[in-house]
């Protein structure tokens, strides 16, 4: 098939196709999910990794692959997307991500491949290559996410708070003054309350407070994105969050040299609010065969202009 290309903003991105194939696949006793692939069967294998967790994948993912070139395979992780149940957590962590990973490979007959994964899929993607290095080719990664307290401090208690002010005062005016010394633990309450109403209310307000702070100028597209998966995402994502990601204290600074060997290319904006610059430059450090690639205009999205550039690039002219 002869790659078809589209132009937007000066950049080349690849025509969006039907997958090549889809199925469900049974994870365990609860959970089913769905997977799908695009481009070439003998091509490439990238296993990509979507964000939130909680957000679920989208055919727009595919205009950064060429299709004569890489073989894409996205899944919905547990809990979202078209996987069933929608917004469960019950038998959904980290580890059981992980092994889905394993389940979806060996179903392919893929030994080694490339994994990309932005934001909460930087975390899994790091997560499952220290735990199978032997399994991955390279790591492509954006909007570098740690999962250490401080970092889900940041976001959901102070920091990003005093960046975006009006939409942090809109984000936690339902949240009872008494509880506002842990807002995380507050809206876990109310997003799983019995009450339907109050928990709409915060899946909506969840979600609105991260796509409002994604990109450095604000995006319909983006706000609207979150504000479609609301619910799956505030549900997993406070479960997550609450848990610490179900992984110890800075666990992959910690592990990092089970994957000395693998190479990595990190993008990251400079301006990224939603998990800032420090995550990035801290993994940096420590990771010999990471390079930082700074989007200096960005913040956190992958559709940031300049973001979008970066990544284009890298699987147009770096990956073999």
């Amino acid at each position: 098939m002869e790659a078809i290309f589209i132009r937007k903003s000066n950049m080349k991105f690849y025509a969006i196709e039907n997958p090549i194939s889809e199925y469900m696949l049974k994870v365990s006793d609860i959970h089913t999910i769905y997977v799908n692939e695009y481009g070439n069967k003998n091509g490439i294998p990238v296993l990509f990794l979507h964000g939130g967790p909680g957000a679920g994948t989208s055919p727009i993912f595919q205009q950064y692959f060429n299709p004569d070139k890489y073989h894409l395979i996205m899944f919905d992780q547990r809990g979202c997307g078209k996987s069933t149940p929608y917004g469960e957590v019950a038998e959904n962590t980290t580890q059981n991500l992980i092994e889905d990973i394993n389940l979806i490979l060996q179903h392919f007959n893929i030994r080694k491949t490339h994994i990309y994964g932005g934001s909460w899929g930087s975390t899994l993607a790091l997560l499952y290559a220290e735990a199978y290095p032997e399994k991955v080719i390279s790591l492509i990664l954006r909007g570098i996410f740690l999962c250490r307290k401080k970092d889900i401090n940041w976001f959901y208690q102070n920091g990003a708070s005093e960046l975006y002010p009006k939409y942090w005062e809109s984000y936690i005016s339902i949240v009872d003054k008494t509880k506002r010394k842990d807002i995380l633990s507050a809206y876990h309450e109310m997003i799983f309350s019995d009450d339907e109403s109050t928990s709409n209310t915060a899946c909506k307000e969840w979600a609105l407070w991260e796509g409002k702070s994604s990109c450095l100028v604000p995006s319909s597209e983006v706000i609207n994105s979150f504000d479609g998966c609301a619910v799956s995402l505030a549900r997993i994502e406070s479960h997550f969050f609450i848990n610490n990601c179900f992984i110890k204290e800075n666990q992959i600074i910690e592990d990092i040299d089970k994957i000395r060997d693998i190479p990595c290319k990190i993008v990251h904006g400079q301006y990224d609010i939603v998990c800032p610059m420090r995550q990035a430059y801290d993994l940096d450090k420590v990771y010999d065969k990471a390079e930082l690639i700074v989007a200096k205009d960005s913040g956190h999205s992958l559709l940031e202009p300049t973001i979008s550039k970066e990544i284009l690039n890298i699987f147009e002219n770096d990956i073999k």
